[in-house]
């Protein structure tokens, strides 16, 4: 009776040992997981986040105007880039857009009237001559070094100014031109 007894206790012992065993079982399973990234930039301006910046008017009121030119409030551009980058800058044509009464239009090139001066980079990246802080430099139909070596990051930003000094000789009337900014991962 004894040994049944024994028996009897080790068989309810394995059956314990066997239910916690069974309660305490795990199984697990694994994957990896691979990040595909690419490179990438894009430039916007800080006053309404997209590619194209607002309208710039440079107002001549005065003798004083035409005679100093006129500069226009400080543009900025923000950068986010994945690698190094450099600015460049250029007008989309040689001449300016004439809308006015005049005929037949008179013909504005940009050289020499329409400059542009950096007046902060916080974008890592060294200014390039001829474009300064100090100075206004005429831009012109091709593309044209601004910034080198700037820094990958999400918010590498630069601010600019124009002016305009289109002198006596041209009528009134409203002259346009488009200046574009190329950022390129170097």
């Amino acid at each position: 009776m004894k040994k049944l007894l024994t028996i009897a206790a080790l068989s309810l012992s394995a059956l314990s040992v066997s239910a916690q065993n069974q309660a305490n079982m795990d199984a697990a399973a694994s994957q990896t997981v691979n990040l595909l990234l690419s490179n990438a930039i894009d430039i916007t301006f800080t006053s309404n986040g997209s590619a194209t910046g607002p309208v710039v008017n440079l107002q001549f009121n005065t003798v004083n105007d035409y005679a100093n030119g006129v500069e226009s409030a400080q543009q900025e551009l923000k950068v986010r880039s994945t690698k190094k980058f450099k600015i460049e800058v250029k007008t989309n044509t040689t001449n300016f857009t004439y809308s006015g009464t005049t005929t037949p239009a008179p013909t504005m090139p940009v050289s020499g009237v329409l400059g542009m001066k950096v007046t902060s980079n916080s974008t890592g990246g060294t200014l390039s001559g001829p474009y300064t802080t100090t100075s206004f430099y005429s831009l012109r139909e091709f593309n044209q070094l601004v910034l080198l070596d700037c820094n990958p990051g999400s918010n590498q930003a630069f601010s600019f100014m124009y002016k305009a000094t289109p002198g006596f000789v041209y009528p009134a009337g409203a002259y346009a031109i488009d200046v574009v900014y190329t950022a390129t991962q170097i």
